[in-house]
């Protein structure tokens, strides 16, 4: 069966680089980046095709997908238009819609249909499952449904709108929410506040609103500058928010309280369902919270700690929580985790990665029990003990070295360690079992 062919400029970068992940089991994927070296390396990895030439990866896609800075999105589709199949599809995936829709409507032929597109989640995000993605078509062809069809199968938060009322909301989602983290930011850069000092009388929600500002500025500059500038409705709200921010300054230091009151209520009324807001927060106050209770109740002991980015698991005895830091000792070894960073493996996942990383022992054991003892039920409490893989039972013998009322039954166990084999060794005797 002929798979289809999506072609994705840009591939080798953010998000374009995710979607070669999403799509390279169904489709025949290609790409093209700015850098051939580095955009050869990331087809090779992810088990599509490199392409050099914007212009040849649209001559063969049945797909292409535009996933370039925002403000290179309207020059590339004009670029590769004059070159598109005849019943292909154009699809870009930018965070403003109204000037690529425009273009596209331009350039394009009535042979070639376009679906502009903006999937709302960022380049980290690994499973489609329950993401939300825009659809601003301004008519539907023979691909709309398809692609309609093929997201849902993903189970996608699907969402169609017009490329106008589509950068209407994200300047309210993405331009005043950064704008706002951004000013706050830079107002602490320029009080020379130290954030390291002000941990000893942080709240949680000062915890997480930081932890959210600091997620905001860490992202390219260059593309929050571009959804800025880019998005025809920016203007009016950057002014919009200067204009609160400075009616906000003058009634607090004129003292006039009836007036802060005021503004303060209908801000409130205005968020709408602020218990469902109440319940969001105080659900991640309490995440926060409990983990840090587990890391607590956990120093002493064995843990296996997963850093959530590079997905390198860490195992040892946790020596201490200091500060935001975790301190892992293994043998000589000390390894200290941003607590912000890392997860927590529940007890059945650090047994099998110790399964899969540590050196495994295996010895066979024999011991004579009474003759009506239970194999079955000695094999099952057995595999209770910690860190027993496995254990059969490999031989049955009732010979003359053997007492009429016994028999002599040998296992063959499979342990992390010599100490775990022990401990099997200690339960058989337990049985009234005499080791051979």
């Amino acid at each position: 069966m002929v798979k289809m062919k999506i072609g994705i400029i840009g591939g080798s970068d953010g998000l374009g680089k995710t979607l070669v992940y999403y799509f390279r089991d169904d489709f025949d994927v290609y790409i093209t980046g700015r850098d051939h070296k580095k955009g050869r390396a990331v087809a090779d990895e992810a088990g599509a095709n490199y392409i050099e030439s914007n212009a040849d990866l649209a001559k063969i896609s049945d797909m292409v997908i535009i996933s370039v800075p925002i403000q290179h999105t309207s020059d590339v589709i004009r670029e590769v238009a004059p070159f598109m199949k005849e019943g292909s599809v154009m699809i870009d995936v930018t965070s403003v819609k109204e000037e690529p829709s425009k273009t596209m409507a331009e350039v394009l032929p009535d042979t070639i249909e376009y679906i502009p597109t903006h999937p709302i989640f960022g380049p980290r995000t690994m499973i489609l499952d329950n993401q939300v993605i825009v659809l601003t078509p301004d008519k539907k062809g023979k691909w709309y449904d398809k692609v309609y069809k093929y997201l849902e199968s993903k189970n996608m938060r699907i969402i169609e709108t017009t490329a106008q009322k589509h950068d209407y909301m994200m300047s309210i989602v993405q331009i005043l929410t950064h704008f706002a983290f951004i000013s706050t930011a830079s107002a602490i850069e320029k009080l020379k506040v130290d954030l390291a000092e002000t941990e000893d009388y942080e709240s949680p929600i000062y915890n997480l609103m930081i932890d959210m500002i600091a997620r905001i500025v860490a992202q390219n500059p260059y593309l929050t500058y571009n959804i800025q500038t880019m998005n025809n409705n920016g203007p009016k709200i950057r002014t919009t928010f200067a204009d609160a921010v400075l009616e906000l300054r003058d009634v607090i230091n004129s003292y006039d309280e009836d007036e802060f009151v005021d503004i303060a209520i209908k801000a409130t009324k205005h968020m709408g369902d602020i218990k469902n807001a109440l319940g969001r927060s105080d659900k991640a106050i309490g995440a926060l919270n409990y983990e840090y209770r587990i890391l607590n109740n956990s120093i002493g002991q064995e843990v296996g700690l997963q850093h959530i980015y590079s997905k390198k698991i860490h195992v040892g005895i946790l020596e201490s929580i200091d500060g935001k830091t975790a301190v892992l000792k293994n043998g000589n070894k000390i390894k200290k985790l941003r607590v912000a960073n890392i997860r927590i493996l529940l007890e059945d996942e650090l047994y099998q990665w110790k399964i899969k990383n540590y050196y495994n022992r295996t010895e066979s054991i024999s011991c004579i029990f009474p003759k009506n003892v239970n194999a079955e039920t000695i094999e099952q409490t057995v595999m209770n003990i910690d860190n027993i893989i496995d254990i059969n039972l490999i031989d049955t013998y009732n010979g003359p070295q053997i007492d009429d009322d016994s028999i002599s039954l040998t296992f063959k166990v499979t342990a992390l360690d010599k100490s775990d084999i022990e401990n099997v060794k200690k339960l058989f005797t337990g049985f009234g079992g005499k080791l051979r």
